[in-house]
């Protein structure tokens, strides 16, 4: 059973097959690095990173945080598909500033009756210490070389600049 969101989804693909050209690229990105950043759907990374296909890899969830599933991810990237470093990006008007575990474990509770009490959904306070836990976790990561590099940004959504977190 499909919905008309569905259908739409199947007929924009149908569109983008028709007119696909880019089977032919290799799977390791291109320019050798890796996007680590928010799911919000406000966050266009193409177009803000100057990125087409085949780029870069893009790792999205929310709040951009480099979380063990993040991780993992990047170290296959790395170890092999070459990548040599890794750009994370939170962003301002971040929705995971907006909530504690407690109030989402009480919500799900709520809603559906799950018992989500044992999930650390990862929520923060503060969107630039964020991104600097998640640039070190990167950093020290037993399972990256040294060499391996990773710079932290925040994605102004109000004005699509980015700026560096240090």
């Amino acid at each position: 059973v499909t919905t008309g969101l569905v259908d739409e989804v199947l007929a924009a693909n149908q569109a983008y097959a028709g007119e696909f050209d880019k089977g032919h690229m290799p799977m390791p990105p291109g320019r050798q690095f890796a996007v680590v950043t928010c799911m919000d759907a406000r966050i266009e990374t193409g177009g803000a990173l100057g990125l087409e296909e085949g780029d870069a890899h893009v790792i999205r969830n929310a709040g951009g945080l480099v979380s063990d599933d993040a991780l993992r991810s990047l170290v296959i990237s790395h170890t092999l598909l070459g990548t040599q470093e890794a750009i994370v990006i939170g962003h301002s008007d971040c929705g995971m500033l907006t909530f504690t575990n407690d109030v989402i474990h009480s919500k799900i509770d709520e809603g559906c009756g799950g018992d989500a009490s044992e999930i650390d959904f990862l929520p923060f306070p503060d969107v630039d210490e964020a991104v600097r836990a998640s640039v070190k976790r990167v950093e020290e990561s037993p399972l990256l070389p040294g060499s391996f590099g990773a710079t932290g940004f925040v994605y102004e959504v109000g004005t699509g600049t980015l700026r560096e977190v240090t």
